[in-house]
């Protein structure tokens, strides 16, 4: 799903003022994953979004007392 930018509409909202919640929580897992994807393409460009995310794993051992 390819979504274009519509650069001729421009809103500015108060951050502090606005509750995107309850609009969030009514859409389908797959719906938001999509919506950060797009955010993250709009960000980084498709370039870097095809590279993927920089897997890190670290090992942490306990201390026995």
């Amino acid at each position: 799903m390819e979504e274009m930018i519509r650069r001729d509409v421009f809103e500015v909202v108060d951050l502090h003022e606005t509750d995107d919640s309850n609009y969030w929580l009514n859409r389908s897992p797959m719906e938001r994953i999509e919506a950060i994807e797009f955010m993250r393409k709009v960000m980084y460009g498709n370039d870097r979004v095809s590279k993927g995310l920089q897997r890190v794993l670290t090992v942490a051992e306990l201390k026995e007392d």
